[in-house]
């Protein structure tokens, strides 16, 4: 569609500069390693991610947004055989593409060659905004081939794709981010959805603690399947992010891509 790109890119930024600010202005834990080292490999993951999707187009121009248009024309998809009032089915299709994504996350943990590609996002031994976009590029792939075949099989509207991408990054990288919500604001969000001390829980480096609170947007998935924490056992100033490599080397940028090809 018309400036999708330009006006996903506008509120990624947007957003990404708000919470960072806010994790300047009212940190929720102290950092362990300085900004600079992290998120220059962190962003440079992120830039290796859109080099790898850029190459997924040339061989795969349809993704997820194009996929929907593509479905639409051809009459595919669940969405597109019924007749169900376009509100129902946009809200249908963020609550399954949500869903979706909660699984595939569940996934990742427990599917070992999986877990070696996961790591990487989990081996960040501080937990801000930049973690949310800190994915190994093999992950996004897989991620995005993932997505296009369940756009194919549910015929979404285009526009219910791009807001749910909208929604997904948006709140992903809210609730990596280093803030500190009030507790009674915090206790009233994520009722719907995911906060930055309920996906906290995620990154310990307690393999029971990082097995739940798979959700990146709507907190309902983990409440309603058991995989739910509220609270991580060490309490958030205390609790220890990341995984065994509790050191520098997380913040390597070659180290943290080759993480997925190590023996251990």
């Amino acid at each position: 569609m018309e400036h999708e790109a330009i006006i996903r890119l506008g509120v990624f930024l947007g957003l990404f500069a708000i919470l960072a600010t806010l994790e300047t202005l009212a940190p929720r834990r102290v950092r362990s390693q300085t900004r600079s080292r992290r998120w220059t490999t962190n962003w440079g993951i992120t830039i290796a991610n859109a080099l790898t999707l850029r190459a997924l187009a040339l061989a795969m121009p349809l993704l997820a947004v194009g996929a929907a248009l593509d479905a639409q024309a051809q009459g595919w998809g669940l969405f597109n055989a019924v007749s169900w009032p376009v509100w129902l089915e946009f809200a249908l299709a963020i609550l399954i593409l949500d869903f979706a994504i909660w699984a595939q996350h569940l996934i990742t943990h427990k599917v070992p060659l999986l877990w070696r590609l996961h790591r990487v996002h989990h081996a960040d031994v501080d937990m801000d905004v930049t973690t949310a976009i800190r994915f190994h590029p093999v992950e996004i792939g897989l991620s995005m081939l993932l997505k296009i075949g369940l756009v194919y099989l549910l015929g979404p509207a285009a526009l219910a794709v791009i807001v749910f991408e909208i929604l997904l990054n948006g709140t992903a990288m809210f609730n990596h981010a280093n803030i500190r919500l009030p507790l009674w604001l915090d206790a009233i969000v994520r009722r719907v959805l995911v906060t930055p001390d309920m996906h906290r829980v995620h990154h310990s480096v307690h393999r029971d603690e990082h097995d739940s609170n798979y959700g990146f947007s709507l907190s309902i998935w983990d409440q309603l399947f058991g995989t739910y924490i509220p609270q991580p056992r060490a309490g958030h100033d205390d609790m220890q992010v990341g995984l065994e490599w509790q050191d520098d080397r997380p913040s390597r940028f070659g180290w943290s891509l080759s993480l997925p090809f190590l023996r251990k």
